[in-house]
C-alpha cells in the first residue's frame, strides 16, 4: 500500500473540487428568449362564438402559414379574441413580428367589415409574467374606493416586501372628482 500516493490523490481531488466550486457560474434561470407574439382583436358586442368563427379562424389560417410557428393557441371571449404564437427558439423575434404583421394584413379582407381597427400584435416576454395576481371585491366600497385603497395602501406595502420587483394596480378606473 502507498498511503502517501492515496493521500495526495484525495487531497488533489478535494482541491480540484473546491476550485471548481468557486469558479462555477451560478444563475437562477438560464437566459432563454422565447419568441412569443400575441395577436389581439376586438369587436364590440360580438359573442365568443362569433369572435371564434369570424375573427379568430381567418387570423389563425393566415398566421398558421408563418414559418417557424411551433404552437398557436387562441381564446375568444365576449367582444375580443387573443391568439398566441410560439416560434422556434432560433427564430428572430423581430423577423417573426414582421411576418405576423404581414399575415394580419393578408387576413384583413377575410375579417368582418364591422371590425373597425386592425388586429394588433405585441411581443410577449414570459419572464415579465406576474407571479401573483390579487383581486379585491367589496360589498361596502365602490370600485373607485377599492382602486384608491389598492394603489395607495396595498401596492406600497407589497412593494416593501423583500424580493418584490414591481407592483401594478389595474382593473378599474381612477376615482373621479365630482
Amino acid at each position: 500500500m502507498r498511503p502517501v500516493a492515496t493521500t495526495l490523490l484525495c487531497l488533489g481531488m478535494v482541491l480540484t473540487g473546491v476550485l471548481a466550486y468557486r469558479l462555477l457560474a451560478v444563475a437562477p434561470l438560464p437566459q432563454v428568449d422565447f419568441p412569443i407574439i400575441s395577436v389581439s382583436a376586438s369587436l364590440a358586442g360580438a359573442s365568443p362564438e362569433t369572435m371564434a368563427s369570424s375573427v379568430a379562424t381567418p387570423l389563425e389560417q393566415s398566421l398558421g402559414s408563418i414559418a417557424g410557428v411551433t404552437e398557436m393557441t387562441s381564446r375568444s371571449t365576449e367582444g375580443s379574441t387573443r391568439i398566441t404564437l410560439m416560434f422556434d427558439l432560433d427564430r428572430d423575434i423581430n423577423s417573426a413580428a414582421r411576418d405576423v404583421q404581414a399575415a394580419i394584413n393578408a387576413a384583413r379582407t377575410l375579417l368582418p367589415s364591422s371590425l373597425r381597427n386592425n388586429p394588433t400584435y405585441h411581443k410577449v416576454n414570459p419572464s415579465s409574467a406576474p407571479v401573483m395576481v390579487l383581486a379585491l371585491t367589496s360589498k361596502t366600497r365602490t370600485q373607485g374606493q377599492l382602486y384608491d385603497l389598492a394603489s395607495t395602501v396595498l401596492a406600497q406595502k407589497l412593494s416593501q416586501v423583500d424580493g418584490v420587483g414591481e407592483v401594478d394596480v389595474g382593473g378599474s378606473s381612477l376615482p373621479a372628482v365630482v
